[in-house]
């Protein structure tokens, strides 16, 4: 739902990856965006009307996003594709971060746009401590973005893994994201995504913070 900037670069990719769409969106002129190479369906109405949503073939769906320009639209959307109509893979764009964790709690995916991007800019200038990216409904685990010393630079995964307690779930280098083995070293200039317990944040922030120990061992 949504034939924006996002919605319809997602639609396309999404064919391009073999996937058959429908895109819903209130404005027929939206459907421009899709480019005459677009095969999947248009469909001009509320995404949150299910007369709407039985057009673009819900009932046949594996997933639903709901990416239009209103948080209240998406979140409708999003809960009656999955109330209504039982997609069990449904995510909803939300702009206003404290709404988003509210429906994140109530099992609803959300892609928080202006947290996201302010994080991620933040990150840029700001490159310490940990910066949440995901956490799971009860708040107890969470992916996070950690600033590591330059002094890790050259040493192992696995030696920072042992020494940190983190698990590392992936890596971005030169932009691209890239999954570790325990025996990748790391090289300067890489961001290092970690899953970790909420509550021990501090300790691994600091663990990063102060770099390896020097036992002669990477």
């Amino acid at each position: 739902m949504g034939c924006g900037r996002v919605g319809s670069a997602l639609a396309q990719t999404l064919e391009q990856q073999g996937h058959t769409v429908a895109v819903i969106d209130h404005d027929p002129t939206a459907f421009r965006r899709l480019g005459s190479g677009f095969g999947g369906r248009r469909v001009t109405g509320v995404g949150f009307d299910q007369d709407t949503l039985r057009e673009a073939g819900i009932e046949e769906a594996g997933a639903f996003a709901a990416v239009s320009s209103g948080d209240n639209s998406n979140i409708i959307a999003a809960r009656v594709a999955r109330e209504m109509f039982g997609i069990e893979n449904v995510a909803a764009r939300i702009y206003d971060p404290r709404r988003a964790e509210v429906y994140q709690r109530l099992g609803i995916p959300t892609v928080a746009t202006v947290r996201w991007t302010a994080d991620q800019m933040l990150r840029r200038l700001l490159p310490s401590g940990a910066e949440p990216l995901w956490r799971d409904p009860t708040g107890g685990v969470q992916l996070a973005e950690v600033h590591a010393a330059a002094s890790w630079v050259g040493h192992k995964i696995s030696k920072l893994q042992e020494e940190t307690g983190v698990r590392v779930a992936f890596l971005t280098r030169l932009g691209e994201a890239m999954l570790p083995s325990s025996q990748t070293v790391l090289q300067e200039g890489d961001l290092v995504h970690v899953m970790l317990r909420t509550d021990e944040v501090e300790k691994v922030e600091a663990s990063f913070a102060e770099g390896p120990r020097e036992d002669g061992h990477s």
